[in-house]
């Protein structure tokens, strides 16, 4: 630790001269709609309605849509109980829950059969949606005559490696941290319901045409239960004894259908106030859509398509519902492309949760001591834990290569984590009613009391179901269940050694102790000890400390204070809480860079305050934290990712959304060679160059001419243009107002010289 005692620059330190790290507790949020809060878990969830249906179907035959619909309707119990759970505020999402109820050691194997249904969670998606573009390709390639049909073989050869390249580009994206936009989410979901509207009504109106009849009532004498789905028990006499055992086995090929319901805890943070009102709102719309798409698809795919003909189909079924619906051909192969284009974007999103929720995952695990901190070392470049992002990848592109691009093998490993997760975090808060009793926003229903002791039936049937479900799939499904207890023990084994090791070694949370923390609920200029007018100076990565040391250079001691800030990005997977603990917001990254910057300040002589708050949005939490820390400028260095005119529209953007009050701050955006970018956020005097100074004086002398006797002033012309513009606007020829201006732009920057 380079601060000493008495240091200058370890400003507000106590008597024993280590310095101060203020921590705010309450999370610095972006806030978002139920709506876009139900798009994003749609985009997970919705995703397994292409492949859900047809995998079912595959084992059990033509009854599979019944037991996707009691699925889907069964999600809703689900969901219910991840409801209840972040109504308590169960910090750190499943590995928390599971922790804080049944103790570490449960807790490693939850997170460990969580993190087996992230990893597979990327490959079943991106292959997934190699099927259907290798479908669509088949397709074109018989309408046109160029070819005939693709093999069997090359469909899974397209969709192994469409999937890896979908993967490749999101590892660098996330590599880079580009981050998740509820509004893209949102704009792909839109897109979904116009190409489900149009499915549900070609298929019905196809149905009706054809009196298609409904696929055969879900009882045990009508399933066809081949001895791939009866696994261990083919030799069983079990499951044609009892009934029940057959359903259960049903259910078991066809829970991949609510994939995707752990997202709904995950977007709870960032849900607007009421929270609990709107999270129950946003689980409502997720229910509705996500039973009519995904349980309609599997009942229009048996009503419409041929017995025999969908046989070749069931890794592609709403592809091949679109080519077999009642119409001409070139209608139907036009829908089918935009079943692809659509069902694409939404499997590739998926794609990229699977590596943000592995990340955050993970991070969670490392922050809490499991992992030793050289996993959640920052990318020299981008900032980000790109080794942990690394090894997910890496391990998603052998789990494809594994596959061959076969979606039912992939579907097989991911329901062993799917069901094992949802059933851990059932059991967690099962326990958490009598661990930690008491009154909650939110219970699951149907709840009783014998001698005041509460007896929650609801939630123990829920639990219960998931768990017969869990241990019916060990045995059916020999494949998935040896390589997922495989995956789990061994990275159980990992968790365990890492963490006697971090613990051994001292590296777990000691090193926070050569700083004090003081917790506060929220960052104020007193508390950090900073006067108002200070500097702020967001750091992230102490590789890219330059703009620190600038901002040290030419401050004078006494003038203005310094604010070091660091912000802790709060990934969406990583917990689902606005009250965080000093864990969750400082471990050995944060000393590491703090360290670094009090050594800068030291070799110079000078004082800095040190502060961390979370947030889900870098950009926000900065402008967040420097109003409520009353800063006048905010010095930034310049984004690895983004050019400064991208930078400055982002940040932009985030100062409009601060809300009603927006100070005013002057930034700078350092570069590493030196230069400097100054921008005033917020309602200000542009600053005019010597030609529009000039232009406008020529015009206020023209003009003054004209009207004279009448007093013009340069203020006048300016306006008179403005509301010019704004008539144009207004009277619909906004269309030719951009277009002029862009061309002023663009005449403009031709005129530039270039930047060295």
């Amino acid at each position: 630790m380079n601060g000493t005692p008495n240091s200058p620059a370890a400003a507000g330190s106590r008597g024993n001269g280590i310095p101060r790290v203020i921590v705010a507790t309450t999370a610095l949020l972006t806030f978002i709609s139920f709506w876009r809060a139900a798009a994003i878990v749609l985009n997970d969830l919705a995703s397994s309605a292409y492949y859900a249906g047809g995998e079912a179907e595959g084992y059990i035959g033509k009854t599979a849509p019944w037991f996707i619909l009691a699925i889907m309707l069964f999600s809703y119990a689900v969901r219910a109980v991840y409801v209840e759970s972040c109504s308590m505020f169960v910090r750190g999402g499943v590995y928390r829950a599971v922790k804080q109820s049944l103790g570490g050691t449960l807790a490693k194997f939850s997170v460990s059969a969580l993190m087996f249904d992230y990893i597979l969670t990327g490959p079943i998606s991106g292959v997934a949606a190699g099927q259907y573009l290798a479908g669509l390709i088949s397709e074109l390639l018989q309408y046109s005559h160029l070819g005939n049909a693709l093999t069997p073989n090359e469909v899974n050869f397209i969709a192994a490696a469409f999937a890896i390249l979908v993967t490749v580009y999101f590892w660098w994206e996330n590599t880079k941290g580009i981050p998740e936009s509820s509004e893209k989410a949102l704009v792909i979901m839109k897109l979904v319901t116009v190409m489900v509207v149009l499915l549900i009504a070609w298929c019905i109106y196809t149905a009706v045409l054809r009196h298609s009849a409904l696929p055969p009532w879900p009882h045990p004498k009508n399933l066809r239960l081949t001895a791939n789905a009866l696994g261990w028990l083919a030799a069983s006499p079990l499951p044609h004894m009892f009934g029940i055992i057959a359903i259960f086995i049903a259910l078991g090929h066809s829970v991949l259908a609510m994939s995707g319901e752990e997202s709904l805890a995950q977007v709870y943070r960032e849900i607007e106030s009421p929270k609990l009102p709107n999270l129950k709102k946003a689980g409502l719309v997720i229910f509705v859509y996500s039973l009519v798409f995904t349980s309609l698809v599997s009942f229009f795919a048996v009503m419409i398509i041929p017995d025999a003909v969908r046989q070749n189909y069931l890794e592609n079924l709403i592809g091949g519902l679109a080519m077999s619906l009642q119409g001409p051909l070139i209608a139907r192969l036009v829908f089918h492309a935009f079943v692809v284009v659509v069902g694409t974007l939404i499997l590739a999103g998926a794609v990229n949760t699977a590596i943000v929720g592995s990340n955050g995952v993970l991070n969670r695990v490392s922050e809490d001591g499991v992992l030793s901190s050289w996993f959640r070392q920052p990318h020299p470049r981008f900032g980000t834990s790109y080794r942990i992002i690394n090894i997910v990848v890496a391990l998603q592109i052998l789990t494809i290569f594994i596959s061959r691009g076969d979606v039912t093998f992939l579907a097989n490993l991911y329901a062993f984590g799917v069901i094992w997760s949802f059933t851990m975090n059932g059991l967690a808060v099962l326990v958490l009613r009598y661990t930690r009793p008491g009154q909650r926003e939110f219970q699951v229903p149907f709840n009783f009391y014998i001698r005041g002791v509460q007896i929650p039936v609801g939630l123990s049937l829920i639990t219960l179901t998931l768990f017969l479900i869990a241990v019916v799939n060990l045995f059916t499904k020999p494949v998935a269940t040896m390589a997922g207890g495989t995956f789990s023990v061994l990275l159980f084994i990992v968790f365990t050694i890492s963490e006697r090791r971090t613990h051994a070694a001292g590296s777990g949370h000691q090193e926070m102790d050569q700083f004090n923390l003081e917790l506060e609920s929220e960052l104020t200029p007193e508390a950090v000890g900073a006067r108002p007018g200070n500097i702020l100076v967001p750091v992230s990565n102490h590789f890219n400390l330059y703009h620190l040391g600038n901002v040290l250079d030419r401050i004078k001691p006494g003038r203005r204070d310094v604010v070091v800030l660091h912000v802790r990005l709060l990934r969406r997977s990583a917990s689902g809480e606005n009250e965080l603990d000093a864990d969750q917001l400082f471990g050995s990254i944060e000393q590491h860079l703090f360290s670094q910057a009090l050594s800068m300040a030291e070799k110079r002589g000078k004082s800095i305050r040190l502060a961390v708050v979370a947030s889900n949005d870098l950009w926000e939490g900065i402008l967040r934290a420097g109003a409520s820390l009353q800063s006048s400028t905010i010095v930034i260095g310049r984004s690895a990712k983004d050019n400064t005119e991208e930078q400055a529209r982002q940040i932009g953007e985030a100062w409009e959304k601060l809300g009603d009050i927006k100070p005013q701050f002057n930034l700078e955006i350092h570069l590493p060679n030196g230069d400097k970018i100054y921008k005033v956020l917020g309602p200000h005097a542009p600053n005019l160059t010597a030609n529009e100074v000039n232009l406008l004086h020529r015009l206020w002398l023209r003009f003054s001419d004209v009207l004279a006797p009448q007093e013009l002033h340069h203020h006048d012309v300016v306006h008179f243009a403005l509301e010019e513009v704004k008539k144009e606007i207004e009277e619909g020829q906004e269309d030719a107002v951009v277009k002029r201006l862009r061309a002023h732009i663009e005449a403009n920057q031709s005129k530039k010289p270039p930047s060295s």
